[in-house]
């Protein structure tokens, strides 16, 4: 038997792994950041808001016993950026994976949406995505490993009527994981994204009981329902593990069946 099968290896343990979380601190990032402590992983959430990713990290700590912290920055700043990751090293010694799950939506016609909205959801959603994978890529290349976890979405993939800003921003994304996969692939650092579909964070909140979300989001899934935010910690786990270390540049798609049609 292939020493590589023998039983006993524990490919989705994350004990000893440190993680940052971007937007760790609510929605999907914090549920990311839960089942990573789940597996084993020391974590470190970024948020703009001190007290609110303090609070996510003694909860994440209180309820799995791990080893949590937080850092404020904002990670469209390139110099915040380079700090939590250098704050990553001091805390931890090493960065093994990198969840880039900060973003923002702001929905509307092409015709209502104003420039300053695209740049602002381009930048944190692209800028903040690829200065957050600037900063850890030195720390990763020098250690011979790494996982860079990207949240794109099932509109990375797919379109929707009033989401220009946002389908371009995670267009954006689901490009940048595959040109930096391919990058880093030498380095054994895997890059891949999640591409999440209707899930009921704070950011869609308004529009959950509206006739376009019942038609065109919830009713675009197979499953016929909102995701429950437990449901993306599976495919974090996944692409942060060993169990992931033949994937590169890959979506994938956790979106109820929304892309299958």
């Amino acid at each position: 038997m292939s020493q590589e099968l023998l039983p006993g290896i524990k490919q989705f343990d994350l004990s000893g792994k440190a993680a940052i979380i971007t937007g760790g601190s609510k929605g999907l990032g914090f549920a990311m950041a839960a089942g990573l402590a789940s597996a084993g992983a020391r974590l470190m959430l970024v948020n703009r808001n001190a007290d609110e990713g303090a609070a996510a990290a003694a909860e994440l700590a209180r309820d799995y016993g791990a080893d949590a912290i937080s850092f404020p920055a904002d990670i469209t700043q390139a110099a915040q950026t380079e700090a939590m990751a250098k704050a990553a090293m001091e805390a931890f010694g090493q960065i093994d994976i990198l969840i880039n799950s900060a973003g923002i939506n702001i929905r509307g016609a092409i015709d209502e949406v104003t420039t300053e909205d695209f740049a602002k959801v381009m930048d944190v959603n692209v800028t903040g995505t690829w200065l957050s994978c600037r900063a850890v890529t030195p720390y990763m290349k020098q250690a011979g490993r790494g996982k860079i976890i990207n949240l794109a979405s099932t509109l990375g993939l797919v379109g929707l009527a009033n989401r220009t800003p946002y389908t371009a921003s995670k267009g954006a994304v689901v490009q940048m994981t595959r040109a930096l996969g391919l990058e880093l692939a030498a380095f054994n650092v895997n890059v891949n994204a999640i591409c999440p579909g209707p899930f009921l964070t704070e950011m869609n909140l308004p529009i959950a009981d509206t006739e376009e979300s019942k038609t065109f989001i919830v009713g675009a899934t197979a499953l016929g329902r909102w995701a429950e935010l437990r449901e993306i910690q599976g495919a974090a786990i996944f692409l942060a593990s060993d169990a992931s270390s033949f994937m590169v540049g890959s979506m994938l798609t956790v979106d109820g069946g929304w892309t299958a049609r």
